[in-house]
């Protein structure tokens, strides 16, 4: 039925607009009665169960940040069986974001571009629905992404994530630093090596046990990300996450006019599948067996969420493929891999 209230109602909506009602939907999935229901229909099998991180996650297929910006839709999510939520990017200062219109569907190739430029309540409103959170006690691994204030410049950045890191750090399960958004004005010139070291040092003393990962770009050489993630063994950071948007346009079947009228901003879905796999090769060839890499990037089936698991992810995350494939996504992918 999905497929069919996509095409003919919910492709109509803007798609800002409707991500906002259907996470209106997901919110009511997760309060009682309707998450026992969700629960009993989508709960991934305990076979999938995946330990990293120290934690225990009940299917190796999380929601990537961006899905829930604010903490709100966790619940649901959980219920509907993913096996990790990845909340934000949240910044220490709250902000708007960039101008509406900044979320477009590119249909023909299952992508999304968007230029959404963190927009959240900011660290101390996250703070306090995290802490709601904790006292419910939630079965799913709850992380927090987190990056750089607009407001902030970016020579005073590290304050600026070390300031959410001591306000978010003791409520997650994990953290991840995001230097890789294209839609803030200098970020990525944070995921320069000489830069980068600084900030995940003063971060990840500031994060104290709480896992620390770090999320790149895929628009970096290959060399550089080898290089990131050698540091990132290297300051004693738990993981890496590969990857964000890209700010590339090749390859897209979308109408060219379409694509610009777009206009800038980060690249997601379908089209990044083959260079998703590249950047998991080139990850997972620079760090220990043992390091966590979480794989983003061009994920909608059972099929690709199993290719990343065997090319040596550990976990893997989704979002786009949200829109197109519907709530039962989570479960169509936890069946597949317990199939």
């Amino acid at each position: 039925m999905y497929p069919l209230l996509f095409r003919v109602v919910l492709s109509r909506f803007d798609s800002e607009f409707a991500h906002h009602a259907g996470m209106a939907v997901i919110r009511v999935l997760g309060a009682p009665p309707f998450s026992w229901a969700t629960r009993a229909i989508a709960a991934p099998d305990p076979q999938l169960q995946v330990q990293a991180l120290g934690l225990t996650f009940d299917s190796p297929f999380g929601v990537a940040a961006g899905f829930d910006k604010n903490a709100v839709g966790v619940r649901g999510l959980a219920a509907l069986g993913f096996g990790h939520v990845e909340i934000g990017t949240i910044t220490a200062i709250a902000q708007d974001g960039n101008p509406r219109p900044r979320l477009f569907r590119l249909v023909p190739d299952r992508a999304l571009i968007n230029r959404m430029g963190f927009n959240n309540d900011g660290a101390e409103a996250a703070s306090r629905r995290l802490e709601k959170l904790r006292r419910r006690r939630p079965k799913t691994v709850i992380g927090v992404n987190i990056g750089k204030s607009r407001v902030v410049d970016v020579a005073d950045a590290t304050s600026d994530y070390v300031a959410s890191t001591e306000r978010l750090a003791p409520l997650a399960d994990y953290l991840a630093v995001n230097v890789s958004s294209p839609n803030t004005p200098g970020l990525r010139g944070l995921q320069a090596v000489e830069t980068l070291a600084p900030l995940l040092r003063a971060v990840k003393a500031a994060a104290g046990a709480t896992p620390l990962l770090v999320k790149i770009a895929p628009d970096l050489p290959d060399d550089e990300i080898t290089a990131i993630a050698q540091l990132a063994v290297a300051e004693g950071l738990d993981g890496i996450i590969a990857h964000n948007t890209t700010i590339s346009r090749e390859g897209l079947e979308s109408d060219a006019e379409v694509v610009e009228a777009a206009g800038a901003g980060g690249l997601s879905g379908a089209p990044l599948r083959a260079r998703s796999m590249e950047v998991l090769h080139v990850v997972r060839a620079a760090v220990p067996s043992d390091f966590c890499v979480v794989s983003v990037g061009g994920v909608e089936t059972a099929t690709d969420v199993q290719e990343r698991l065997d090319a040596g992810a550990t976990l893997v995350q989704g979002y786009t493929a949200f829109l197109y494939r519907g709530p039962l996504w989570a479960r169509q992918i936890n069946r597949g891999l317990r199939a």
